[in-house]
């Protein structure tokens, strides 16, 4: 009679975080409006074409009071034609929970996919992003200073 052991696989999120974030920069916002009329501002103003992608939402589940809940994020997405590049959107907050709790203060993550080093885009983003009256702070965030990058991946 043989013994089988059992083996378990572990899902290594570090590679997964790295691959992810590898070509990405994020840019905090602190603009207390409404997802749906920031998106009309960035679109409007500055020109981008950000729209809601349900595949991107990013769904938490907490326990609360010996109840499950489910909170939803919203993420929105700009292509720029002819080039890799993406924008992502998110929404930080949803009914008192925070996508990332570390940045309770933070309203939205603007996330830039496909950058390269030489590309000096965020930096015209910040500064454009400051032209909009109703924009209180704009800042870079630092991946490295994320606690739950796992949060921010929804491929």
């Amino acid at each position: 009679m043989s013994i089988q052991t059992a083996r378990y696989l572990k899902l290594d999120l570090g590679n997964i975080q790295e691959d992810f974030f590898s070509d990405t920069r994020l840019i905090g916002i602190v603009a207390p409006l409404k997802n749906y009329y920031l998106c009309w501002l960035l679109n409007t103003i500055l020109e981008y074409n950000f729209n809601f992608n349900p595949e991107c939402e990013i769904v938490l589940n907490k326990r609360k009071a010996n109840k499950d809940r489910r909170y939803y994020f919203s993420v929105y997405e700009s292509r720029e034609a002819g080039t890799p590049i993406i924008h992502y959107l998110y929404h930080n907050h949803n009914d008192g929970e925070y996508l990332l709790p570390e940045f309770k203060h933070v309203d939205y993550i603007w996330m830039i996919k496909g950058w390269s080093r030489e590309d000096n885009r965020p930096d015209n983003i910040k500064q454009s992003l400051k032209t909009i009256k109703l924009v209180q702070l704009v800042f870079d965030l630092s991946v490295d200073h994320i606690k739950n990058k796992d949060h921010l991946i929804f491929e």
